[in-house]
């Protein structure tokens, strides 16, 4: 039932690639004839190689082209020979140019043959930058490298100054000391209440004179087994 159509079938709808059904397990045909068997798909090879019979009887190789080098006049070689003739002056030497030639390549002498040997491992172009340590932009460390070399740098900077002023600063002498010294005021006195700026002291705790003396006496005698400068201190414990 799949293959019944319905209605007049014409000769044009072989052809129509929208009526066409495909058969069971094959591809539509789209009515494009392949080329034979002959036909090569791709690029074609210049070189027509017979097998091996060909490879052992003989060997075809591509002959090389002949590289023409360009050529230019060597005045360096000119000038010398010119001179080992005898001739100094600018007439003789463009006559012995005229009358010779002596050719040399265009790149001959340009460029230097290498001195030594690069190694087999050799990697040309840049190096591949290590990574940044994570550690070190958490902890700051590159900011504090940076301060540390902006102080050492100031700390430089005024070093050097310091040099200057001393290399051009002159000596002083006694009299220079003298013209700029300058006496040291006498500090104001404390201040004290009117009525008691001339009343000097005049305290005395002692009952009599007689006291006093016995007081000091005890002291002095009292002082030699205390310590201090005036026998005031502690005991000494011997």
């Amino acid at each position: 039932m799949e293959n019944q159509r319905y209605g007049v079938v014409r000769e044009s709808m072989n052809n129509n690639q929208l009526l066409q059904k495909a058969e069971l397990g094959k591809t539509k045909k789209r009515c494009y004839s392949l080329p034979g068997p002959d036909f090569t798909y791709g690029q074609d090879s210049y070189l027509r190689e017979g097998g091996v019979a060909e490879a052992i009887g003989h060997w075809r190789t591509v002959e090389a082209r002949a590289h023409e080098r360009k050529l230019e006049s060597d005045f360096v070689t000119l000038n010398r020979e010119a001179v080992k003739s005898g001739l100094v002056t600018a007439a003789e030497h463009q006559a012995f140019r005229n009358t010779h030639k002596i050719w040399r390549p265009v790149n001959e002498g340009r460029q230097k043959p290498r001195s030594q040997r690069l190694p087999q491992d050799v990697t040309y172009g840049i190096c591949t930058r290590p990574s940044t340590p994570i550690y070190d932009l958490i902890e700051n460390k590159y900011q504090q490298l940076w301060l540390e070399q902006q102080r050492q740098a100031t700390e430089a900077l005024r070093m050097m100054s310091k040099e200057k002023i001393q290399l051009r600063k002159v000596q002083d002498t006694r009299t220079t000391q003298l013209r700029r010294y300058q006496p040291p005021a006498d500090p104001a006195p404390l201040w004290k209440l009117p009525q008691f700026e001339k009343v000097g002291p005049h305290l005395d705790t002692f009952p009599s004179e007689k006291a006093r003396q016995r007081a000091f006496s005890a002291h002095r005698s009292d002082g030699i087994a205390r310590q201090g400068l005036h026998g005031q201190g502690i005991y000494n414990i011997s």
